[in-house]
């Protein structure tokens, strides 16, 4: 929104509740506030600059000064991601929890721990080939799934990202990335194993780690989407686990 759009705001709210009292509103007492445009990271911006505005670096920027949705009033700290550059893989989860929140860093505690290890048993890592994010970039309350304005609010960082990373495969963790990622309604139950197509990129779906320490049995389908993974992998690149 613009300087302007909220200036007519305030004046057309200041306006109204003038009225409904009969006289100066206390509420808007005073000087009218200093407005500025929004910062927003549009897909246009994304097309535009993705080889030098829209770094990862300068995303990380903008992401951290954000206040677009309400998860910026409790955060810590926001949680952009962490990776290689160029990444073979980029993995998507759905938000950062109560360790994430205080590091600032993605899946750094126990669910981060076995994602380690999912991705170690395909060859894969955060320092060697990969770069993991998630659809927000603040803890929600309680680690609760986001909301979706929430989501919406967040989206055009994480489109942004894909545009400067420009990942040759994406692994979603769990029901929340790949309903975000392909405003799908169906999740993890139906989706799971199977090769999606996002914007040209593959994209395979399996539980989200925390997801797997709550119930343990589903473990061995989550292996097994792993291994279409992997098989994906060989497909795009054929030396990259050497």
């Amino acid at each position: 929104m613009t300087k302007e759009d909220k200036e007519k705001i305030y004046t057309l709210l200041k306006t109204a509740s003038d009225s409904l009292c009969g006289y100066a509103s206390p509420d808007f007492a005073g000087e009218m506030p200093h407005f500025e445009d929004d910062v927003e990271v549009s897909n246009a911006e994304t097309d535009n600059h993705a080889a030098s505005d829209s770094t990862i670096a300068n995303i990380n920027k903008k992401i951290a000064e954000c206040k677009r949705c309400q998860l910026c009033a409790a955060r810590h700290t926001t949680v952009p991601g962490m990776g290689v550059e160029k990444p073979l893989v980029l993995v998507i989860g759905e938000g950062p929890g109560e360790e994430e929140d205080k590091q600032g860093l993605p899946f750094v505690g126990p669910a981060g721990q076995l994602l380690d290890k999912m991705l170690a048993a395909i060859s894969l890592s955060r320092e060697k080939n990969c770069y993991i994010a998630n659809i927000v970039k603040c803890r929600p309350p309680a680690n609760r799934n986001p909301l979706p304005e929430e989501a919406d609010a967040c989206r055009p960082f994480l489109d942004a990202q894909i545009a400067a990373l420009k990942p040759k495969a994406i692994l979603c963790a769990g029901s929340v990335a790949v309903k975000n990622l392909f405003h799908a309604s169906d999740g993890v139950m139906k989706l799971h194993g199977k090769v999606l197509d996002f914007n040209g990129i593959p994209v395979v779906t399996t539980w989200h780690p925390s997801a797997l320490l709550r119930a343990p049995e589903n473990k061995r389908p989550a292996w097994e989407d792993l291994k279409v993974f992997r098989t994906v992998l060989l497909g795009i690149a054929p030396d990259y686990e050497k």
